[in-house]
C-alpha cells in the first residue's frame, strides 16, 4: 500500500513547492487600488487629492516625506499646516519649503498596510485626504531594507525563480521517497510533507517584494517611461522640471488663419540717407555714427566729395582764367570811375553797377574753387536709430546709394502675405521665432498681388521692444467663423518625429500619459485642440518638452 502512495506523495511535494510563488507571494497586496501602482524601483508611497490639493506621501526609513501641490496647476503649496492621523496618534508635519513637508514616522517599521488621514489647512476650509501606504513585509524596514533573518536568503532566492522552484520540488520529492522507503511508515511521509511545508513557508516569508535600498533611492531621483507608454515622474523630479498644468475647458473661439510675415519699419518714422551724386565718403568731425546710435533730424552723418573728371578739370581751369581776366578788367574800370565820380564825369549809378558786377565775378570764381574742394553733407531725414550702414573713409559711393538706414524702434510694423483678402475686423497677433507674442493692429491690405499673395500691414501695439527690421514672424488673424475646442498654451503641444502633435495628461499624482491631438491655430500664445483631449482633464503646459525626452 505504501508503495502505491509513493508516487502520489512525490507529486504532492512537487506541487507544494512549485506553487510557492503563487497565491502566497501576493498575500497582503491590494489589487483593487484606484490609482496605478508605482514602479518597483521607488520607495513605498501613497497619494490622494481633493478639488484643491494633491498629496503624495513617501516612506523614507522612519520619516514620511509629504509633497503638497495645487491640484489644478501642480504648483507646490507652501506655508500650509498639515496634520496627519497616524497609527501612533495625530502628528503635525514640519515644512521644509517648496511644498515639501516631513513627519517623524516610527510606525513605518512595523510594515503592512497603513491608513493615514491627512488634514491640510492652507486658507479657507481644511481639506481631509485619506491615503494608504502598503508596506507588505513586517520584517522589512520602510525604506526597503533587508530582513533580519539572514538564514533565509538562499531559500528566498530559490523561491524567486520558477525553474529553481521546480528543481527544488523534484529533489524534495526524491528525498521524500527515500525517507518513506527506509521508514516504511505513513507517519514518516506525513512528517516529510510537513517539513516541506515549513521550509516553503519560511522561504516565502524571507522573500523580498520590494526593491533594494539603493534601487529605491535611485528610482525616486529619476523619471522613467513605463512599458505601457506612461511616464512616471516622482514629485522631487516634477519640481526640478517645473511641471505646471491647467484644467481643460471646452469653449467656442473665432477661427484663425496663420500667415507668414516680417518686421518692417513704420514708413512715417524711418528714412534712408542716400547720395544724390556719386563721390568719396568722408566722416563728419565726430566720426561716422555707429550701428545702434541715436541720431536727430538734421544731424550731419557723412560727407561725400564728388569726383571731377579730367575734361571737367580742364574746363574749370579755362573758366577760372576767363573769370580772373574779367575780374581784373572790372577792377581797373572801377578805379577810374571812383576817381571821376567826384568831378561829375561819371554818374554814381554807373559806379554802383560796376561794383556789383565785380562782386558777381568774384562769387562765380569762389564757387568754382568750392566745387573742387568742398564736400556735400549727408543729413539725417528723421530722428531714430542707425539700423544699417557701415561706411568707410575713402569709400566711393555710387549715385542713389543707401549710406544709412534710420529706424525708430518704437515704431515698427508687420507685413504679412495672405492668399485671401483680409477684412481686418478681427483681433490679430504675431509670434516671433523665440515664441514672443506681439499684439497687432490692422493698417491696410494691398490690391495688387505680390507673388500670388496679398500684402497686409499691421502695426505693433506694444512698441516692438527687442524686435528688428527684417525679422520673420508668424501672424494670426481672426476670421468671422467660430470653432469649438479646448484652448491650451503653445508650450503644451509637443511634436513627435513623425509630425504627430500630442499633449501630456496628468492622470495621477506622479503619472503622465501622452495624448495624440489635432490642433488648429488660435493666436500667438495658444492653440485650439479640436480632437484628442476631453474637457476636465489636466494638461501639462510647462515642462512638456522635458517629459518628451524621458526614456
Amino acid at each position: 500500500m505504501i508503495r502505491n502512495i509513493l508516487p502520489a506523495l512525490a507529486a504532492a511535494a512537487f506541487v507544494l513547492v512549485s506553487t510557492a510563488n503563487g497565491p502566497h507571494a501576493h498575500e497582503g497586496h491590494g489589487h483593487g487600488a484606484e490609482t496605478p501602482s508605482a514602479p518597483a524601483t521607488v520607495a513605498p508611497r501613497g497619494e490622494a487629492h481633493s478639488e484643491r490639493f494633491e498629496v503624495v506621501a513617501v516612506a523614507q526609513g522612519q520619516t514620511l516625506a509629504i509633497y503638497l501641490d495645487d491640484y489644478r496647476t501642480n504648483a507646490p503649496v507652501d506655508q500650509a499646516r498639515i496634520e496627519v492621523e497616524t497609527p501612533d496618534g495625530p502628528a503635525v508635519a514640519a515644512a521644509l519649503g517648496n511644498g515639501v513637508y516631513s513627519l517623524d514616522a516610527p510606525f513605518l517599521e512595523k510594515g503592512g498596510h497603513i491608513d493615514l488621514i491627512v488634514t491640510v489647512n492652507a486658507g479657507g476650509d481644511p481639506d481631509i485626504l485619506p491615503l494608504a501606504l502598503d508596506l507588505t513585509l513586517p520584517g522589512l524596514a520602510a525604506n526597503g531594507g533587508p530582513a533580519k533573518a539572514g538564514g533565509q536568503t538562499m531559500l528566498s532566492s530559490l523561491a524567486q525563480s520558477p525553474l529553481a522552484t521546480g528543481l527544488t520540488g523534484f529533489l524534495l520529492g526524491g528525498i521524500l521517497v527515500a525517507l518513506v522507503r527506509r521508514s516504511r511508515s505513513a507517519a514518516a511521509a506525513l512528517a516529510a510533507l510537513a517539513l516541506i511545508g515549513i521550509v516553503d513557508s519560511r522561504a516565502h516569508e524571507g522573500h523580498d517584494h520590494g526593491p533594494a535600498p539603493a534601487e529605491a533611492a535611485n528610482g525616486d531621483r529619476r523619471a522613467q517611461r513605463l512599458p505601457d507608454g506612461t511616464i512616471f515622474v516622482p514629485k522631487p523630479i516634477q519640481r526640478i522640471f517645473g511641471l505646471r498644468t491647467i484644467q481643460t475647458e471646452q469653449d467656442s473661439f473665432a477661427r484663425t488663419v496663420e500667415l507668414p510675415g516680417r518686421i518692417i519699419p513704420d514708413p512715417n518714422a524711418s528714412g534712408y540717407v542716400q547720395t544724390a551724386v556719386g563721390g568719396v565718403l568722408s566722416p563728419p568731425p565726430g566720426g561716422f555714427p555707429r550701428l545702434g546710435a541715436q541720431v536727430k533730424e538734421g544731424d550731419i552723418l557723412a560727407y561725400v566729395t564728388p569726383p571731377i573728371a579730367a575734361i571737367d578739370v580742364s574746363d574749370m581751369r579755362q573758366k577760372q582764367g576767363e573769370l580772373d581776366q574779367q575780374i581784373s578788367i572790372v577792377q581797373r574800370r572801377l578805379v577810374r570811375q571812383e576817381s571821376l565820380v567826384t568831378s561829375g564825369a561819371v554818374a554814381r549809378t554807373t559806379l554802383e553797377e560796376t561794383r556789383l558786377e565785380l562782386e558777381g565775378l568774384k562769387d562765380r570764381r569762389a564757387a568754382l574753387d568750392r566745387i573742387r574742394s568742398e564736400p556735400i553733407p549727408l543729413v539725417a531725414p528723421v530722428s531714430g536709430m542707425i539700423a544699417d550702414g557701415t561706411p568707410i573713409t575713402g569709400q566711393i559711393a555710387q549715385g542713389n546709394a543707401i549710406v544709412f538706414h534710420i529706424v525708430r524702434p518704437e515704431k515698427l510694423w508687420v507685413e504679412a502675405l495672405s492668399f485671401d483678402a483680409i477684412a481686418g475686423t478681427g483681433r490679430a497677433t504675431a509670434s516671433t521665432a523665440s515664441g514672443k507674442p506681439l499684439a497687432l493692429t490692422f493698417r491696410g491690405s494691398g490690391l495688387a498681388d505680390r507673388s500670388q499673395s496679398i500684402p497686409v500691414h499691421f502695426s505693433v501695439d506694444d512698441g516692438g521692444k527687442g524686435l528688428r527690421a527684417g525679422q520673420f514672424v508668424t501672424v494670426f488673424t481672426e476670421t468671422g467663423e467660430r470653432r469649438s475646442g479646448i484652448a491650451v498654451p503653445r508650450t503644451a503641444v509637443v511634436r513627435a518625429a513623425n509630425g504627430q502633435d500630442f499633449v501630456f495628461e496628468h492622470t495621477s499624482a506622479e503619472r503622465f500619459e501622452p495624448r495624440p491631438v489635432r490642433i488648429e491655430p488660435l493666436d500667438a500664445e495658444r492653440v485650439l485642440i479640436a480632437a484628442g483631449l476631453e474637457a476636465g482633464k489636466r494638461a501639462v503646459v510647462q515642462g512638456a518638452e522635458l517629459l518628451d525626452h524621458v526614456r
